[in-house]
């Protein structure tokens, strides 16, 4: 059985992740180009690799979201 703190633990880091991959998520959308910030930053090889994996970037998400749910349900209740 998985203690308390490391069910927090677990909650906090896939909650990190939730933040990072929603971020890059948002930041390399396909919709972003038209604005003129994104424009700029297409210029740069850096961003346009990190483009190239925004697919991924929502299997990832979803996976930790979908998993953080699980467990914060498990170990903190029904929220109703």
């Amino acid at each position: 059985m998985i203690t308390t703190q490391i069910a927090m633990r677990v909650l906090f880091s896939l909650g990190m992740v939730n933040l990072v991959t929603g971020l890059l998520v948002f930041f390399t959308c396909r919709c972003l180009p038209g604005f003129q910030w994104a424009k700029f930053l297409m210029k740069y090889r850096w961003y346009q690799r990190i483009f190239k994996l925004h697919c991924y970037f929502w299997w990832i998400f979803w996976a930790s979201v979908i998993t953080h749910a699980i467990f914060a349900i498990i170990y903190v209740g029904w929220p109703f």
